[in-house]
């Protein structure tokens, strides 16, 4: 039934409708997002002024995914305290809810067509108390539980603006309590009805038929929206506006225009909002037809689209107008043409035509026409006339749209095209961006650096020894720290301030880079294990190419190709010479600084300074640490040896032949760092090992340090004790006291003694002989 072709005459049956949901009731019945869980329908012959049926539904709750729990376990009717207050039987309603809300409305229609009567039919109206029930109850659960209302629930009479009509009065009453003081008319006390109310609307309507009121005010929901076409120049009424705040990011003007199913929007009265980059950023403005259907949508705050809440918010006309209005007459003349679906493309090639578009659309398994042919398309240009790659296109049909929309992701020549449905609103918007100029960037004062001598590129690079490598296709953006992570453990070969960045005459990197290396062997190893190999910058993967070169080739390239002055003390530094990160800061010399201005930007120079001197900071500690593990193994491997020599043992450094395989057995074995052993052994042992004497010569009565003397041979074997210089013995606390027990002075043996004597001859030498010179 069309909402145009209805009868104004006064319908011959009047059917009061009373609803309730679970949470809420009265001005914010449907806010709280509950689901209905009672219809009481009255029809009411309008001639004879009597009631000719009546029928009550305890709705089950079924629960939606954007539900926050409604119903208890077992699936019954959770009626709230307010409900509970007004209806005088609210155990048995709990007992008898056994249909849902989309069979109820069936059974509706079936006891409708019991009596007679066609509920479709112009003669036969719905009055409610207000706009809540149909508009924020209705209309918005039908809308989440995915099923159609009956035509005759989009027409309506509201019985509060009926009673203002018949009292004369500019502001309808608030609720039904204030119509019955109006009208004089005493509340129902008992009644068979699950609500009072219910039968308080009853009474009112036959009182107002007694009186000769007229039911002529209608009420309609609008389930289409109407494309419209705004200019800036048109004024937009600030009370009708709501931003829309959460959106999917796929929602179209459609989907926005559902979740607020039962209010009225205007025409074009959905706009999208776009991010800078031109992409539906989440938002959206909504204009309504009046500030009542404005002050409705406010209540569904936080009311959800599947999983997702949607906030909803007061906005502005000129919120509206600066999103949804439109200055190009190119673009007015395109929306007029009246078409029922718009489709934005994005993607498409610079060069592409109109027929190209005609001809995308027009092929595949789901083949649909352009409207008005090559004029149903509209290119997006900048103002100097270079394409954009977005389009926007014209359908007639509704059912056009999703044939339409199924070649998402198809190609137009080698380029796969994105497709969305648009509104008029996005049209005005990405076409008056299109057209705006952007503006140039504020320049910034430049920020003062101070003036730091720099050494020139000949100074550092030069000789023809092919000591260097050559990095070729670095990321843009990779710094000193990534180039030493690349080259791992060769970054320890790499000279102070040996790393070069090239910069172009612009001051940008140029994606090179020159490494001086400590010898020409480094420089050899590091160009074969590193070339060809990736560098990982982040989510980017390079292979990085990597050549030996000499430091004449590196001066060659960083000095834009100019000749090295002979003389390194007066440098001729040229304007179209490249400055690189390894040249930090010095303190001052003889070099004069160049007569001219450098090109390059000294806030850029000072930065990268301080960045290469971080990371030749980072690459010191790096190689220290090496050298401190090269010593600590050294040391560690003396030990073994001389250990294995000291018990006659094989050593295990013997035991490697130079290629790293085992070695034969061989004759006596060879002393490390013999040079150390030429007047008495060297022996390095590690704590707590006994010390057994050697067979040099007899021991005097007193040894030195006797406490360290734990030998377990019988005390009549006697020897020599080795000298053990630097060795750390970790002594425990008995120790030491057992060390203050003993003697704290040696007894004095002169060298002239026969103990002395015995022992020269015998060829045993003497401990620090120089304490007896």
């Amino acid at each position: 039934m069309s909402i145009k072709g209805l009868s104004m005459a006064a319908p011959r049956h009047l059917c009061v409708l009373y609803v309730a949901t679970g949470g809420l009731q009265g001005p914010l019945m449907g806010s709280d997002e509950q689901e209905i869980v009672l219809l009481i329908y009255v029809i009411i012959n309008v001639s004879e002024n009597k009631i000719v049926g009546m029928q009550q539904h305890s709705i089950r709750p079924t629960g939606f995914p954007s539900q926050n729990g409604l119903g208890d376990a077992n699936g019954n009717v959770v009626i709230g305290e307010q409900l509970q207050t007004e209806t005088p039987h609210p155990d048995h309603m709990k007992h008898i809810a056994d249909r849902r809300l989309d069979e109820a409305l069936a059974d509706f229609e079936g006891y409708c067509a019991s009596l007679e009567l066609d509920p479709r039919s112009p003669d036969f109206r719905i009055v409610t108390d207000g706009q809540l029930p149909i508009r924020q109850c209705l209309h918005p659960e039908a809308w989440r539980k995915e099923f159609e209302l009956p035509d005759y629930y989009n027409v309506f009479h509201d019985l509060r603006k009926e009673v203002a009509t018949f009292l004369g009065r500019d502001e309808p009453p608030g609720s039904i309590a204030d119509i019955l003081d109006l009208m004089q008319l005493k509340p129902e006390i008992d009644s068979k009805f699950y609500s009072r109310e219910a039968k308080d609307m009853v009474n009112v309507v036959q009182r107002l038929l007694i009186e000769g009121h007229t039911f002529d005010q209608l009420e309609t929901v609008n389930l289409v929206l109407e494309p419209g076409i705004l200019s800036k120049d048109d004024e937009v009424d600030p009370n009708c506006v709501v931003r829309a705040r959460g959106l999917p990011w796929q929602s179209s003007d459609q989907d926005i225009a559902k979740f607020f199913r039962g209010l009225n929007v205007a025409k074009g009265g959905v706009a999208l909002c776009l991010s800078n980059l031109g992409r539906r950023n989440g938002e959206a403005l909504v204009r309504f037809v009046s500030q009542e259907h404005r002050d409705i949508a406010l209540k569904r705050h936080k009311h959800h689209i599947g999983p997702r809440y949607i906030e909803v918010y007061r906005a502005s006309g000129e919120d509206f107008l600066s999103v949804a209005g439109g200055s190009s007459c190119e673009a007015l003349a395109f929306l007029s043409r009246g078409a029922a679906v718009i489709v934005r493309m994005r993607g498409l090639p610079y060069d592409c035509s109109a027929q190209q578009v005609l001809d995308f659309f027009a092929a595949g398994e789901n083949p649909c026409n352009v409207m008005d042919g090559v004029e149903g398309v509209l290119f997006v240009r900048r103002p100097d006339g270079r394409a954009t790659g977005d389009a926007f296109v014209l359908f007639a049909e509704e059912e056009d749209a999703p044939s339409a929309l199924s070649k998402h992701r198809e190609v137009i020549g080698s380029r796969y095209i994105e497709l969305f449905r648009s509104t008029t609103a996005e049209v005005q918007q990405v076409l008056n961006r299109s057209m705006m100029i952007e503006a140039a960037p504020p320049q910034l004062p430049p920020i003062p650096i101070p003036n730091y001598p720099l050494l020139p590129q000949h100074v550092i690079t030069s000789g023809t020894r092919k000591d260097c490598i050559r990095l070729r296709g670095l990321p843009y953006e990779a710094q000193v720290e990534h180039i030493l992570d690349f080259l791992g453990d060769y970054a320890k070969n790499i000279v102070y301030q040996g790393v070069h960045m090239v910069y172009n005459a612009q001051g940008q990197p140029s994606g090179e880079a020159f490494i001086q290396m400590d010898t020409e062997q480094s420089a050899y190893v590091s160009a074969q294990q590193k070339h060809h190999r990736y560098m990982i910058f982040g989510k980017k993967q390079r292979y990085i190419e990597v050549f030996q070169c000499s430091g004449e080739d590196m001066n060659l390239v960083l000095t834009g190709g100019l000749p090295a002055p002979t003389s390194p003390a007066k440098p001729q530094p040229s304007t179209s010479a490249l400055l690189t990160t390894g040249m930090l800061p010095l303190p001052p010399t003889h070099i004069p600084p160049p007569a001219q201005s450098p090109l390059w930007d000294p806030g850029l120079i000072h930065a990268q300074q301080q960045a290469q001197l971080i990371a030749q900071q980072s690459l010191l500690a790096r190689q220290s640490q090496a050298h401190a593990q090269n010593e600590m193994i050294l040391m560690g491997q003396l030990a073994q040896h001389n250990l294995a020599m000291y018990s006659g043992a094989q050593s295990p450094l013997s035991q490697l032949s130079p290629g790293g395989a085992k070695a034969a057995p061989a004759g006596p074995q060879m002393q490390l760092m013999p040079h150390l052993f030429q007047h008495h052994p060297f022996v390095m042992l590690p704590p707590r090992l006994p010390l057994s004497m050697s067979g040099r010569g007899t021991l005097s009565a007193s040894p030195y340090a006797p406490h360290l003397l734990q030998t377990a041979q019988p005390p009549q074997v006697t020897g020599m004790m080795p000298l053990l210089p630097h060795v750390a013995m970790k002594r425990s606390y008995g120790d030491a006291f057992q060390e203050q027990t003993a003697s704290a002075k040696r007894a004095y043996v002169p060298s002239s003694s026969p103990a002395a004597n015995a022992s020269a001859a015998a060829g045993a030498v003497s401990l620090y002989p120089h304490f007896y010179q």
